[in-house]
């Protein structure tokens, strides 16, 4: 394995990882193993929390987690599915597009 291909299998991990844990596109894969719990705070105001079911919702919200499980399919992908470079290459393009736009954000 090359620096480059370490570098884009990074990437595109960080990338699936955030797509898995935080994006709302994969709320409907996260859903089933939450719940969401209403508390009162002080002021009166009402906070919504989202609690993990089990160990399967307590693993969709970890990003360590997560991030071993989309290293792992991002080297299958690269290595052993026909085409799946092209994914790997989308998934990592992706990922350094998010680090340039939070970088941007904190110049601004």
């Amino acid at each position: 394995m090359t620096w480059l291909e370490l570098l884009l299998l990074g990437l595109a991990s960080f990338r699936l990882t955030r797509l898995i844990v935080d994006d709302f596109i994969m709320e409907w894969l996260r859903k089933p193993f939450f719940h969401t719990k209403v508390v009162e705070v002080k002021s009166g105001e009402k906070e919504e929390w989202e609690i993990p079911n089990g160990w399967i919702g307590e693993g969709l919200s970890c990003q360590w987690c997560v991030g071993v499980w989309s290293a792992l399919i991002n080297f299958l992908l690269y290595y052993y599915i026909p085409f799946g470079y092209f994914l790997v290459l989308i998934l990592a393009i992706a990922g350094l597009q998010s680090i340039f736009y939070k970088w941007s954000e904190k110049l601004s």
